[in-house]
């Protein structure tokens, strides 16, 4: 059982593309651990408990293209080079590392998936993006196949933490769904660009935090990444507390480190608080969980 502090010092490190697509997968991926890893340095000199990188973190965000030179970006979890060394920074610091990778399971069967990894370097497994979107632009269905992790909440030394990825974040099912099964700290790494749903960045989380009575880190990238130019990824990372509140936020365009301390007692607070939980009435919902339409009363 994890023993969950007051006190939990968050991390957040958003990040732009470095090298260019013209480059190999595995050129890119050392030019992008060679820039986060002065980062997790700082994070661990900062005192950071529980730190976070953006969805995929080592590649760029490809699925505007349907490329298959991009299968070769995939990585083995726990098994893979990214998730080994990510294992060693968190014994060296003490700190929960929280690691979104394109995964192999086998040749041919790929998932956006994020590695958990506790502060004495164990790792505890791993959530895989459920909600995978199909439009232009997005072409992720061509790369990922839909999760089977279920919600997984991981007891760890600091937290019981929870991962929602990316577009999931649109789905209140999955917020609740992990929120209900222990999670206090639920992050949700994100390769998000400027446009039609930006304004929901803002409008989302915060809904979900108050919600659930959780905390929620949302991370996402900056710049642009030619030669697909779907739009600027704006970073603008933040800590939302459980009621709802941005607490702290990076800029839109830098590549930043996030620091803040989280006051876990919030979360009981909150919950005592807002009785959402007690109120639910989930033996009304069953059609909620049919496929296909609910029918109107009419009908």
């Amino acid at each position: 059982m994890a023993t969950v502090k007051s006190g939990v010092k968050a991390g957040l490190i958003q990040m732009s593309l470095k090298g260019d697509t013209a480059m190999s997968p595995e050129q890119i991926r050392d030019r992008m651990l060679e820039a986060h890893l002065p980062l997790v340095e700082e994070a661990g000199r900062q005192g950071v408990q529980v730190l976070c990188f953006q969805e995929v973190f080592t590649q760029p965000y490809f699925c505007p293209s349907q490329d298959s030179k991009w299968y070769a970006a995939t990585e083995k979890i726990p098994d893979g080079p990214t998730t080994r060394l990510m294992q060693e920074y968190a014994k060296k610091h003490a700190m929960v590392i929280v690691v979104p990778l394109y995964e192999e399971e086998i040749t041919g069967l790929y998932y956006n998936t994020a590695a958990v990894i506790d502060a004495d370097g164990r790792y505890l497994g791993k959530y895989r993006k459920t909600h995978i979107p199909q439009v232009a632009g997005f072409w992720e269905k061509f790369f990922f196949r839909p999760g089977n992790s279920g919600w997984p909440v991981f007891e760890t030394a600091y937290v019981r933490l929870g991962v929602y990825i990316c577009y999931d974040r649109h789905f209140p099912e999955g917020w609740r769904a992990l929120a209900l099964a222990g999670a206090e700290y639920i992050v949700n790494p994100s390769a998000t660009v400027a446009g039609l749903s930006q304004y929901l960045w803002e409008l989302e989380q915060p809904a979900s935090a108050a919600a659930n009575g959780v905390y929620i880190g949302a991370v996402n990238r900056v710049g642009d990444e030619a030669p697909w130019n779907i739009g600027t990824f704006y970073g603008s990372s933040y800590i939302v507390n459980p009621r709802g509140k941005i607490e702290a936020q990076a800029s839109a365009d830098r590549d930043e480190l996030l620091v803040h301390e989280m006051d876990m007692d919030k979360v009981r607070e909150t919950r005592e608080l807002w009785q959402f939980f007690r109120d639910r009435r989930p033996e009304t919902y069953q059609s909620l969980a049919a496929d296909g339409a609910i029918r109107r009363a009419a009908e």
